[in-house]
This record gives structure tokens, C-alpha cells and sequence, in this order.
């Protein structure tokens, strides 16, 4: 059996289980998941894994697969919702977009004011783990990087916080 015949054979089975799969996960085009079963079938197909099973045992790992990978893709992806609040404050991200009637660039200018400011008060660590705070990463994954504790990290943190209040202020201490 040649990849190209099994392919042929699946092709509309395989098509439909991922415009399936996508229909719970939109933010994937069906087209990109379909790629992703035909790159996982090469790869098997390469393995030697394929060549005495059945077309339905084929699609059904082709099912699982995908499945997993959306899983994964989903654990890593940070989903953003309009309202939820972003910080302790309640205010919410649409709340910090850009109105109508104001520029894109006095937010760029306001961010460049709130990093001139953090770099004025806040110390070499603090400014780094902040970084790795806005990148996402986990406590215990800066605490590595810095081979320190998580609870270290977390002490760090609000203490930049109390360097921060509500309203944009940063304070020396």
C-alpha cells in the first residue's frame, strides 16, 4: 500500500472528523488540522506502523490524535475574554483598549511612562521577574530560572505590586 492510495481512501472520513473536531475548538482552521492528521499519518506511515491495519483503525487514531494535540494546543493557549477583569481592581481588558476618539499612540506613550517609572523603582531582580510575570510564565518556572523559591517569586511580586499602586503611581521604597 502506498501513502498516496491510503490518503485517497480516507480522505473524505479524515476530512470530516476534523471539520468535527474544529467545530469544538474554533480557533483552529479545518484545513490546519487536516494537515496536522496527514503529517501524523507520514510519519506513522514512515514507522511501518500502518501497513497491515485497517482503514478504520487508521482513522480512529487519526480521531485520538487530534484530540490530544487540540488538548495540548488548548492547555497552552491563553484564551482572553473581553470581560473578564485583569487585575484586582476589576478593570477588564476591554476597558483598556483604545476608545474611539483616542490614538493608539498615547497608550504607547502611557506604557513607555509606566516602564520609565518601573525602572527607576524597581531593583534589577524585580524588573526581570516582572518580565517573566507579563511573558506568563509560573512562579515555580521564574523561581528556577532564578534558582530561588516560588515562595520567593511570590514575595517579589507583591512587592512590585506594593511599588505599584491602582492608579499608575510607583513609589521608591
Amino acid at each position: 500500500m502506498y501513502f498516496e492510495e491510503l490518503v485517497q481512501r480516507i480522505n473524505p472520513t479524515l476530512k470530516r472528523i476534523t471539520k468535527k473536531l474544529n467545530g469544538h475548538f474554533t480557533f483552529f482552521n479545518d484545513e490546519d488540522l487536516y494537515q496536522e492528521a496527514l503529517t501524523n499519518l507520514w510519519v506513522r506511515y514512515n514507522e511501518g506502523v500502518l501497513h497491515d491495519k485497517t482503514d478504520s483503525y487508521i482513522l480512529q487514531g487519526c480521531y485520538y490524535y487530534l484530540r490530544n494535540h487540540l488538548r495540548k494546543v488548548r492547555e497552552d493557549a491563553d484564551i482572553l475574554s473581553l470581560e473578564c477583569p485583569i487585575n484586582e481592581d476589576g478593570l477588564k481588558l476591554e476597558d483598556t483598549l483604545c476608545s474611539k476618539d483616542q490614538s493608539p499612540f498615547d497608550d504607547l506613550e502611557s506604557s513607555m511612562d509606566i516602564e520609565d517609572a518601573a525602572d527607576r523603582c524597581l531593583t534589577e531582580r524585580e524588573r526581570q521577574i516582572l518580565v517573566y510575570l507579563l511573558e506568563g510564565m509560573s512562579m515555580r518556572e521564574i523561581g528556577m530560572k532564578f534558582s530561588i523559591s516560588h515562595v520567593m517569586v511570590l514575595k517579589i511580586r507583591n512587592r512590585i505590586r506594593e511599588k505599584y499602586t491602582g492608579h499608575g503611581n510607583w513609589h521608591r521604597n
